[in-house]
């Protein structure tokens, strides 16, 4: 009896403790959403809120949300903007469909019409993307246009188009986290030895991804077959 008594406490436990662990992983939310990229002085779309969702009282026109959002990416070749950017842009696009699939299709259809002639690692690079962001915060129902779509190739061939940035690595091992794990873990090595000769992107390493006591950035990406966090 005592052995059995035993069995059942520890069985007891064990799902106790991974229910804790998927909760933290569930409340921890989407990796390209939930963590607001440092881009210094650089321009983004308009912004107000100090945490990383809406604030509710912004009043920017999401009519003007693929005009504006391409202007930026047209002028910054830091992939860390283009991030921060595309990031609010989803934010935004979630409050209005209409934008979010005019957006969308934009850049898709630079990132193909670039693919066929000359690659731009940034066309593909900002498709991608948006694609993967699109897929963590609109979720699977039928008004998100990224439905069907996969960023991983695009993603892949803009890395390679850009080997010696570790700021579209960085991006890229946020991508992977749930995989392929070989490709993710190069990706994750090349941001951080990249990090030791770019000030900006060391910083957004060793910034918490949501509070002090949660991992650093860093230790997201090193350690994400630990972590388990879910593309929702």
């Amino acid at each position: 009896m005592h052995a059995k008594s035993t069995r059942r406490v520890r069985l007891i436990l064990g799902a106790i403790a991974t229910f804790f662990v998927l909760t933290s992983a569930a409340l921890a939310g989407p990796p390209l959403i939930c963590h607001s990229f440092d881009i210094g002085n650089a321009k983004s779309l308009p912004w107000i809120s100090h945490d990383w969702n809406l604030s509710g009282a912004e009043n920017y026109d999401t009519h003007n949300l693929a005009n504006d959002t391409l202007a930026i990416l047209n002028a910054s070749q830091v992939p860390l903007v283009h991030m921060e950017t595309l990031r609010r842009a989803t934010l935004y696009a979630r409050r209005d469909p209409v934008a979010a699939k005019q957006l969308l299709l934009q850049l898709v259809a630079h990132a193909k019409s670039e693919a066929s002639s000359s690659p731009n690692a940034f066309a593909l690079f900002d498709a991608a993307y948006l694609i993967e962001t699109y897929k963590q915060w609109l979720g699977e129902k039928n008004e998100n246009p990224a439905n069907g779509l996969d960023g991983l190739s695009w993603i892949k061939h803009a890395t390679q188009l850009r080997p010696s940035d570790p700021q579209m690595a960085f991006a890229a091992a946020l991508i992977t986290l749930q995989g392929p794990r070989t490709e993710h873990q190069q990706y994750a090595q090349e941001a951080i030895a990249g990090a030791k000769h770019d000030e900006l992107l060391a910083r957004n390493l060793a910034s918490h991804f949501l509070g002090e006591q949660s991992q650093t950035m860093s230790e997201m990406i090193l350690k994400s077959d630990e972590s388990k966090l879910a593309r929702q």
